[in-house]
């Protein structure tokens, strides 16, 4: 009986033309972001362009404080202050490593001194006084030196009679800096007192995330507090206060939306509309318009007195005419 042969018994199998092998497609580095709230992907420039925030669903990305100051104020207006200034490891605090070494670290990555970005510029023309608080930084931990700049943003505000804005982004309080962090607390918050007092505003932007011993004193002081869409604000974490209460806590009871709610944030506002907002919110406290609204009221007085001025020149002549 005859040997039957099968493709694998050949010497020179046949080979499968039906199968093509394929070749997996890399995504370039460096050119896309994956949204981590929508999972869309968008091209870096593009997002770059909408102040990196989602156009498929929103989604507000962390941003460095400087590029936060180039979206917000009037180009050519910024003035920053106490740059130099810098933490010290009074408490010779060490973990997993000291905090002399995290400090480097950090200064290294940021390019920053500290957590938190100082100085004056103009919004819509309005002259502020402004802290922003980089998140990448330490968490945006408040140290002595976190306290110390906003304290003094806020005492520049007040001797210059001009709005102060803070824009927060902390984790809390810095534990590497024990009771001198936990008095930064009552230093900004009386310096805010004494802004008050003096009938001037300040306004608070809650950015995701403000947390502990930040929102516990000078970011829920604002006369008017404005958050980001969806940013989480609260006081300890969600499993703590669970502990603690005992209790099931309301769903997304730490977001700005749910603060906005029960009237501890008073508006919420998309990062793209910041700028404009808040020049309307400025005008609101302001006893004069800006100067760019100033200018472009006196152009059109002074077009109208013009005119004015030659209609009753050639009515005086029609009648020395007549």
């Amino acid at each position: 009986m005859p040997h039957s042969s099968s493709p694998s018994d050949s010497v020179f199998p046949k080979p499968d033309y039906g199968k093509t092998p394929t070749r997996k497609k890399e995504m370039p580095e460096g050119l896309w972001t994956k949204c981590p709230g929508c999972s869309a992907y968008a091209f870096n420039k593009e997002l770059e362009s909408r102040q990196m925030v989602c156009k498929e669903c929103g989604h507000h990305f962390n941003i460095t404080a400087h590029q936060r100051l180039s979206h917000l104020l009037d180009e050519g207006s910024w003035q920053e202050f106490d740059a130099g200034v810098a933490s010290v490891d009074v408490l010779k605090f060490t973990g997993a490593t000291s905090y002399s070494e995290q400090l480097k670290k950090y200064q290294k990555k940021t390019g920053l001194k500290e957590g938190v970005v100082c100085g004056l510029g103009k919004i819509e023309q309005y002259a502020v006084s402004v802290a922003v608080m980089e998140f990448n930084f330490l968490g945006g931990s408040m140290g002595s030196v976190i306290g110390e700049k906003i304290t003094r943003a806020i005492e520049r505000a007040t001797e210059h009679r001009v709005p102060v804005l803070v824009f927060s982004a902390s984790g809390g309080a810095r534990m590497h800096e024990g009771m001198f962090s936990l008095m930064q607390m009552a230093k900004t918050s009386g310096a805010l007192s004494r802004h008050a007092a003096a009938k001037l505003p300040f306004i608070s932007i809650l950015t995701h995330p403000t947390m502990g011993g930040v929102t516990a004193s000078f970011a829920t002081l604002g006369d008017l507090i404005v958050a980001e869409p969806k940013a989480m604000v609260g006081f300890a974490g969600a499993r703590v206060l669970k502990e603690t209460t005992r209790q099931d806590l309301p769903k997304g009871f730490q977001t700005a939306e749910f603060l906005l709610d029960r009237g501890l944030v008073d508006r919420i506002i998309a990062r793209p509309d910041m700028r404009s907002e808040l020049g309307k919110i400025l005008g609101y406290f302001s006893n004069k318009p800006s100067l760019a609204k100033t200018s472009s009221r006196n152009g059109r007085e002074a077009t109208a007195h013009q005119n004015g001025h030659g209609a009753a020149h050639r009515n005086g002549h029609a009648s020395e005419t007549v």
